[in-house]
């Protein structure tokens, strides 16, 4: 139950993008169509749930037992680069259909500071291993969820009166305040 409860957390409460503010670059910039949203999102999940284990066991097999705590933020860039890397060469030769659909999804995502912020935010929490998978998962699926509904909103936008002055950014960065509103609403479920 205590997964479940952590989980629902991640995706709803505590969402990386909406309440975190992590992730607002490839936010705003991949998401104005839901087909490259979902593209994103599903990189983001895959790269981010992988990236934090590697971080994790880094972290506490690697640096801690040597005293090496204040090369986390170094050694944590290298792994998500590398990770990026090495899962960008082995789908472009075992899965060439899911590389071309992922596209230039994959390596941005060596730029995108939710991937790096979930990891950072697992040490900062404490979490054993599989608290930590679920909530990496969990947040990365918070991500998805949060890109793809923007998405689609923006899409409706495109196609709405909105007056010249709002138009592009300006809409887009007020429909993301208010869906961030939205989403805080869910922090009151729980009293």
């Amino acid at each position: 139950m205590d997964l479940i409860i952590l989980a629902v957390g991640a995706i709803f409460v505590q969402n990386i993008l909406l309440a975190q503010y992590l992730g607002n670059c490839p936010f705003c910039g991949v998401s104005k169509k839901t087909g490259t949203a979902v593209g994103m999102g599903v990189a983001v999940i895959f790269v981010a749930t992988l990236a934090s284990i590697f971080t994790w066991l880094a972290y506490y097999r690697l640096l801690v037992p040597r005293g090496l705590e204040y090369l986390q933020t170094l050694v944590f860039i290298l792994i998500i680069a590398a990770l990026v890397q090495l899962v960008e060469i082995f789908l472009k030769k075992q899965s060439r259909t899911l590389y071309d659909a992922l596209g230039i999804y994959l390596p941005l995502i060596t730029t995108n500071c939710a991937v790096m912020g979930i990891a950072l935010l697992n040490i900062k929490h404490g979490f054993g291993f599989v608290d930590m998978v679920v909530y990496s998962a969990a947040s990365a699926a918070g991500f998805a969820l949060a890109i793809i509904l923007f998405a689609g909103v923006r899409e409706r936008l495109f196609l709405a009166p909105v007056p010249k002055a709002m138009r592009g950014t300006a809409v887009a960065l007020v429909t993301a305040g208010i869906m961030s509103l939205a989403f805080m609403g869910f922090a009151g479920m729980g009293k």
